[in-house]
């Protein structure tokens, strides 16, 4: 698609216009201007768009040392139980011959160490009273009895 090299423009009818007076010059007609139009554009000048040089700078980019520290100050207060199975044996042929095992319980414990009402081993004991002496429990107080039926002391 081109620019055309010429255009042709048709005006008809023509209103005749007088201008009655303009100061010192007399009446102005338009009746001698011819009724059609030629415009011809013979040559166009060539128009260069453009853009001049653009440069980005970025200055360098430095990247730092950077030094993380992570530290746990306190491990936390739990009380792990870990299933344990374990067996050690000797077979012939796929055939089990002889086998230790050892099943149970493992913990990981790091709370204070206050042993639950089921990890107690044995009875309490409470100590005996000295001989030759007896234990007289003050009054209104229950007397505790042993096992056999009779009472402490006596």
């Amino acid at each position: 698609m081109g620019v055309p090299s010429s255009f042709d423009i048709d005006v008809t009818d023509l209103p005749s216009i007088t201008v009655s007076s303009v100061g010192p010059i007399g009446p102005v007609t338009i009746a001698g201007i011819p009724n059609p139009f030629h415009i011809a554009i013979d040559n166009i000048p060539k128009i260069q768009l453009g853009i001049d040089k653009v440069q980005l700078g970025i200055d360098p980019l430095e990247v730092k040392p950077l030094s993380i520290s992570l530290a746990l100050k306190e491990l936390p207060s739990i009380r792990g139980h870990l299933p344990a199975d374990f067996s050690v044996g000797l077979s012939l042929l796929g055939m089990e011959l002889m086998c230790v095992r050892l099943c149970g319980e493992a913990q990981i414990i790091t709370e204070p160490y206050n042993p639950n009402p089921c990890e107690r081993c044995g009875a309490t004991l409470t100590p005996a009273p000295p001989p030759g002496t007896v234990d007289v429990p003050p009054a209104g107080s229950v007397i505790p009895v042993n096992p056999t039926g009779q009472q402490r002391g006596g």
